[in-house]
């Protein structure tokens, strides 16, 4: 690496490693972000050409909000990087309705990828723990405070390309009790074994940590419906969702969803959180659920990221309490594309956004439709 983006890189994991609730300035960001942009911008061919077209380059631009998105429907048919490809380190692929040509996100390292995802995720699924993300991360690895992780995804190792499965497989290795595991195999869920599972926690009263996609959760709760199986989690079991409601064949509201956690878990929807995040992007973003005590769809944008939302009549920032265009700007996207515009609906307030859907006509997506139709065995 240059010297250029080794300082950037070392100033995003510096951002990153104060953790998800130390703010940053926004020109503290700005200048993170024009660095990043001015970099990109060298590096990638193809992004800089799209630049020039718009008349947007690092010398016309002087704030973050003027950063030329990439599509998130670009990286199905361009290489978004600024290096070589035969120098990746990472491949993650997205799912969707068209086989043949899915969307690639390629890494150069997992460094940035990785550090983001800890602090991110302890805030918003650990908040209790209370201390800082270097100590978090420190003192996890004693078991007593560990949560058993019951996971509704395939393993990194069979999944390899998910980014989701890379994402919770950092999480079960740094925040999982040991006796964490994932429940599909071979594309199926492995319900009789989550059951087990589910039953011996019940029976020793001990809180469980579950993390799957709505559609996993949907199947095993149609399970115990056919099958009249009802659990009582102990105080303290949480559960992380994440993949969307809508899906190829069927749809579910998520209010809908939360019931059914209380019903067949006895998880109240307080417990829960989804999880937005896509291949594109380097950075997860969490509902503030837990660390608010009560049941909300706001989320926060960590402090190494913005989110936008954009007016599609004009491409300018919308009013507040408005409905557009989610778009976000992550630093920990330095080897590809820092700002990302996405084609999911949202609103912001609050000092932060809502998720309200996907635009009329755009592909459904996201890491649900790999569970919509999976097997139970």
């Amino acid at each position: 690496m240059n010297k250029t983006v080794t300082d950037i890189q070392r100033r995003v994991l510096a951002l990153i490693w104060r953790g998800a609730n130390a703010p940053t300035t926004d020109a503290d960001f700005n200048e993170l972000a024009q660095a990043t942009f001015a970099f990109q911008f060298t590096r990638n061919a193809v992004y800089r050409a799209y630049c020039e077209r718009l008349k947007l380059t690092p010398s016309t631009t002087s704030h973050w909000k003027e950063i030329p998105a990439v599509p998130t429907s670009a990286f199905k048919d361009f290489t978004i990087t600024c290096f070589p490809v035969a120098e990746a380190g990472a491949e993650f692929h997205t799912s969707g309705t068209t086989a043949d040509k899915t969307g690639k996100h390629l890494l150069k390292t997992s460094e940035l990828y990785d550090a983001a995802i800890r602090p991110n995720f302890a805030a918003h699924l650990l908040p209790e723990l209370g201390r800082s993300p270097q100590q978090v991360c420190r003192d996890s690895h004693n078991d007593n405070e560990r949560l058993p992780m019951l996971i509704l995804t395939p393993s990194p190792e069979e999944a390899p390309h998910s980014s989701l499965s890379h994402m919770i497989g950092v999480v079960m290795k740094e925040f999982g009790a040991t006796d964490s595991g994932f429940y599909v195999e071979r594309g199926a869920l492995c319900v009789e074994r989550l059951v087990h599972a589910l039953r011996e926690a019940e029976q020793a009263r001990q809180p469980v940590f579950l993390l799957g996609t709505a559609f996993a959760f949907v199947h095993f709760f149609d399970h115990c419906k056919q099958h009249d199986l009802k659990f009582k989690m102990a105080g303290g079991s949480r559960v992380m969702e994440t993949g969307g409601f809508k899906g190829r064949i069927r749809e579910m509201a998520k209010p809908d969803l939360y019931v059914l956690f209380e019903r067949w878990l006895g998880v109240p929807s307080a417990r829960v959180v989804n999880e937005y995040g896509m291949t594109e992007l380097s950075t997860q973003f969490y509902d503030q659920t837990l660390r608010e005590d009560c049941q909300t769809d706001r989320k926060l944008a960590p402090p190494w990221s913005r989110v936008l939302i954009i007016d599609p009549n004009t491409g300018n920032e919308a009013k507040e309490g408005k409905h557009g265009l989610i778009r976000v700007f992550d630093l920990a996207n330095l080897w590809s594309a820092m700002c990302v515009q996405t084609e999911d609906i949202g609103v912001a307030y609050d000092n932060g956004f809502e998720i309200l859907g996907r635009t009329a006509g755009a592909e459904v997506r996201g890491c649900s439709l790999n569970a919509e139709s999976i097997p139970i065995r």
